[in-house]
């Protein structure tokens, strides 16, 4: 399938929002209890959120929803789920979902986009750090509870806070250049591409739980000194690194409790 041919739009229609909820299902494995309901998706459209579709002909491949917050008197927009189909993947598509998003938000005055993602997904980590440029400083110890999907391989549902600033000079020229502003790493937290095999097994989960344990230290201790993720590496292996340090634009909206 080419990547060219998937138009992506908004979505209003139940029979769209249907669509997105199978597709979540496909995506995640979700039992039906711990799926995001087809009234959320309405009511999402409804009240300022976004739901894009990316749709491969009539086929929906790919969907985007997000949620609107507001702290400290600021609204913005929480992007709580991203899901493409499995044969549309690595083609861009993830990317593009977000950047409509963006896009959309920018038409309506709203600054920031802010999603959570599990620290041991190496592939969603580089899309979210150096295709996107967003940033992290925040940590959030077992946010969903144990969940019912296979991904997370039964641990602890820790997330890390992207902050995806959307008028930033690191986003800025990252879009208009395809790179991120040089940055300056005081520190590294690694993850071993194992990891994804040790989840998915019963008798290897306690390594990638030592994993996790040992980077929720490390991410703790780095936030707490006022670090912050800027940037991520993969080896020829497949092994991930964040890259932290002190990011040098005053972009906030100072309550993040």
């Amino acid at each position: 399938m080419s990547a060219d041919s998937v138009v992506l739009r908004r979505c209003h229609s139940i029979e769209e929002f249907r669509a997105c909820v199978a597709l979540q299902k496909e995506v995640w494995n979700f039992t039906d209890a711990e799926l995001v309901p087809l009234r959320m998706f309405v009511v999402a459209d409804k009240v300022g959120g976004q739901v894009m579709g990316a749709f491969d002909g009539n086929v929906m491949v790919g969907f985007a929803l997000s949620v609107p917050g507001t702290r400290s008197g600021h609204v913005y927009l929480h992007s709580h789920m991203l899901a493409v189909r499995k044969d549309h993947r690595n083609s861009g598509l993830g990317r593009r979902l977000k950047l409509l998003q963006r896009e959309d938000a920018i038409a309506r005055g709203i600054e920031l986009i802010e999603w959570t993602f599990d620290p041991l997904e190496i592939k969603n980590a580089y899309l979210n750090l150096e295709r996107l440029g967003a940033i992290a400083r925040r940590y959030n110890i077992n946010q969903y509870g144990i969940t019912s999907s296979p991904l997370q391989g039964g641990l602890p549902s820790d997330r890390l806070i992207a902050e995806w600033w959307l008028k930033s000079k690191r986003v800025e020229t990252l879009l208009a250049t395809g790179k991120n502003p040089a940055i300056v790493s005081e520190s590294s937290i690694a993850v071993p591409t194992q990891v994804y095999d040790w989840k998915a097994a019963p008798e290897t989960r306690g390594k990638a739980q030592q994993v996790q344990e040992r980077n929720r230290e490390q991410f703790l201790r780095a936030f707490s000194h006022g670090l912050a993720v800027l940037g991520y590496e993969r080896d020829t292996e497949g092994n991930g690194k964040f890259l932290l340090g002190h990011w040098d634009e005053k972009w906030s909206y100072a309550s993040e409790g």
